[in-house]
């Protein structure tokens, strides 16, 4: 009787198990297309954060959205009385809202929020606003709380406007060579914009340029009948490129002047930054070789140099990338990242030009300083591993660095202005995304948000993290690769190669996905293919030696380095090294057109989008800072120019382009095009018409799929 009843439960189990199996295949069967990868950002495939989160300014308090409620945490406290506002309320003020608004600059009384027709200050406890109007022409708008002031552009000049809605003229030019308040440089050495508020917003500074010696570069508008010229400004290699200038305006007397640097030799200035005073301006000149620089201090009432603090050297290049850091307690010190040792590390200073102390002497990068919790400084950087990102405290007496983020991953965080808590977000290879509150004073920390993995339910392969050594047989490289859904180890895969190998990119991170576009895991099941990806040495966040290495010879060390990636794959028994195709965008065109002419027959078919084909024609600020110029380095930049090996191409190879590519521009892929014609070598061609240096939006499921069946049809 007992056997009986143990049979039934049996077989009641194994039924159970069936169905539960069934349902867990079923669940696992989704099919992920590549379109729909494409556009996983907008379709929900990407695991999701909390929305808006933010610190209220000076203090332990923090926000963010929740359906129609906008939510006040007090960190400090294990059961916050949260504070709520809803839509409803916000509505009674701007009708038109529609949804809970992204803010800015959210403190215990007032926060900004911005839309293209207006900004507007909203007192959180009465509802009472201030408005300033905005047009749709306006760019690079910059909103001060201090002063209560817009700066922003319209064309090449630079205006501001207050409450008032009155309009200040800083600069107008009749001359359309001279732009004012746009970033400069290309937005290279560390440049994102080119207006700078003072502390007190008592003063506005700002990057001026002088294109007059920049040749115009042709671009075609075809949105128009007929077709328009569309000339831009482009700086290419050896050719003269742009003056720039540094303006400080006063609001209160409406008065411009200029710092008193001459640049008709053409050398860049970056890194601008205020002391908290407002005296000064801080400022790295970097000569056009970009082998030296010096970190000046400049008076910013008359606009004279007072001195330089430091000066830097390195024959391959200097690249500084980050300002000034002024320490809270110490009016006159400040901290400055530098790679002088071979890696960026923190340097302490007063503005005499003292250094007082190296503060870290870590091997590997450090990435940005973050803020200050008295004597400590919060930063970010990599940490042993190259491939992740962690938040650290280094204390100012004794130099010693605790890891705020211990978790395996990429972290990022955002410090409160109070330097006492971290917002930190993070993900890996085997966490979607835990966003946490970090305590920086204890460590201890408070999950929030635990993501879930968006693509568990689809029919996806595994992604490997694999190292194996570079060319010069001692240097980790890191690389993923990526297996379709019901790998067999038996089998063999054709595999694509993704590669990029450029100078400040890195695609192989401890991430979600390891850092690689969900299409390719697609793509990977889709087709049954194997996707390989490798940061060859010349990638980022691995120190100046490492990314150096390519100095004066772009692609020959990154090439030798993908082929020890190559090696690495026939060395796996599943892998069909006959059907080996390549792709890569941008450096990674030029890379992928690299690999399939100076090593042909590896690939069978590449594709090349974006690609630079002759560094001869790329800008000034990039290319002579790792080629020289071309009168310096001829032989570095004969080699490297593609359409000199075109006879070698075995295979099938396609270029692809934006038709208005203002990055690498056409003439790349249409001389090479043209080399192949003349040549009569067969090569594919296709242009994106109105798309700039990549293809964005709806019509990159049109990219994607062109890629992915050009691979396909061609890699046999």
């Amino acid at each position: 009787m007992n056997f009986h009843k143990n049979k039934f439960s049996g077989m009641k189990n194994v039924f159970f198990t069936l169905i539960l199996l069934g349902s867990f295949l079923s669940a696992q069967q989704k099919e992920l297309s590549i379109s729909d990868a494409v556009m996983g950002y907008y379709n929900g495939l990407y695991p999701l954060g909390v929305e808006n989160l933010n610190w209220v300014q000076n203090s332990n308090r923090y926000y963010y959205t929740d359906d129609d409620k906008l939510i006040i945490v007090d960190a400090d406290k294990e059961n916050p009385n949260n504070k709520e506002i809803t839509l409803a309320e916000f509505q009674k003020r701007f009708p038109k809202l529609n949804r809970i608004p992204s803010m800015k600059n959210f403190d215990e009384e007032n926060f900004t929020i911005q839309s293209g027709e207006f900004l507007s200050v909203i007192n959180l406890n009465n509802g009472q606003s201030q408005t300033i109007n905005l047009s749709q022409n306006y760019e690079n708008v910059d909103f001060s709380p201090k002063s209560k002031a817009v700066a922003f552009t319209v064309d090449n000049g630079l205006y501001i406007k207050k409450f008032d809605n009155q309009t200040l003229v800083v600069k107008e030019n009749k001359d359309k060579n001279i732009i004012s308040g746009q970033a400069i440089h290309r937005s290279e050495y560390g440049i994102h914009k080119g207006t700078f508020w003072s502390p007190e917003g008592n003063y506005l500074a700002f990057y001026e340029k002088d294109e007059t010696q920049v040749t115009d570069y042709p671009l075609v508008d075809i949105d128009t009948t007929p077709a328009r010229l569309k000339n831009i400004k482009y700086p290419m290699a050896g050719q003269g490129s742009e003056k720039a200038k540094v303006g400080i305006y006063d609001l209160k007397n409406k008065k411009l002047i200029y710092l008193d640097i001459n640049t008709e030799d053409e050398h860049y200035l970056t890194n601008l930054g205020w002391s908290p005073d407002e005296k000064h301006i801080l400022l790295a000149e970097i000569n056009r070789a970009t082998t030296r620089f010096d970190f000046n201090l400049y008076d910013a009432k008359s606009g004279k140099k007072i001195r330089t603090i430091f000066s830097e050297e390195n024959e391959r290049w200097v690249e500084p990338e980050h300002t000034s850091f002024f320490i809270p307690s110490r009016k006159n010190e400040f901290l400055f990242i530098s790679q002088r040792d071979g890696f960026n590390n923190i340097y302490h200073y007063n503005i005499n030009g003292k250094l007082i102390q190296q503060l870290t002497k870590v091997k590997w990068v450090i990435k940005d300083i973050l803020g200050f919790n008295g004597n400590e400084v919060i930063f970010e950087g990599t940490g042993e591993d190259g491939r992740e990102n962690h938040i650290y405290k280094v204390n100012l007496k004794s130099k010693k660095i605790t890891n705020l983020t211990p978790e395996t991953g990429t972290h990022q965080a955002v410090l409160n202005d109070n330097g006492t808590y971290l917002i930190d977000s993070y993900s890996s290879y085997d966490v979607a995304g835990i966003t946490q509150i970090v305590n920086v004073k204890t460590g201890a920390r408070k999950v929030i948000n635990q993501a879930e993995n968006p693509l568990k339910e689809y029919k996806l392969g595994e992604i490997d993290p694999v190292e194996i050594l570079a060319a010069d047989g001692k240097t980790k490289l890191y690389a993923n690769l990526i297996k379709p859904a019901n790998f067999d180890e038996n089998k063999k895969y054709p595999v694509l190669v993704y590669v990029y190998g450029g100078p400040h990119a890195q695609l192989v991170t401890n991430s979600f996905l390891g850092g690689t576009d969900m299409w390719f895991s697609a793509f990977a099941t889709q087709e049954d293919y194997l996707v390989f990806t490798l940061d060859n040495r010349g990638s980022a966040y691995r120190g100046f030696e490492f990314e150096s290495v390519i100095h004066r010879q772009l692609g020959e060390n990154e090439i030798q380095d993908q082929m020890k990636g190559v090696e690495y794959l026939k060395s796996l028994k599943y892998v069909d090294s006959s059907r080996m195709a390549i792709y890569g965008w941008s450096f990674g065109g030029f890379m992928a057109s690299s690999l399939m002419l100076k090593k042909p027959g590896v690939f069978t078919t590449g594709v090349a989008g974006g690609p630079v084909t002759d560094w001869s024609l790329y800008e000034v600020m990039y290319g002579e800072r790792y080629m020289d110029t071309p009168q310096e380095n001829p032989e570095g930049y004969q080699n490297s120019n593609l359409t000199n090996h075109i006879t070698n191409l075995k295979g099938k190879l396609m270029l692809i382009t934006g038709s208005i590519d203002n990055v690498v521009v056409p003439q790349h892929s249409l001389r090479m095009m043209q080399e192949a014609v003349t040549k009569n070598i067969p090569i594919d061609f296709f242009e994106y018409p109105m798309h700039e240096h990549n293809v964005y939006g709806y019509d990159r499921i049109h990219l994607i799929e062109k890629i992915a069946s050009y691979i396909t049809t061609n890699n046999q």
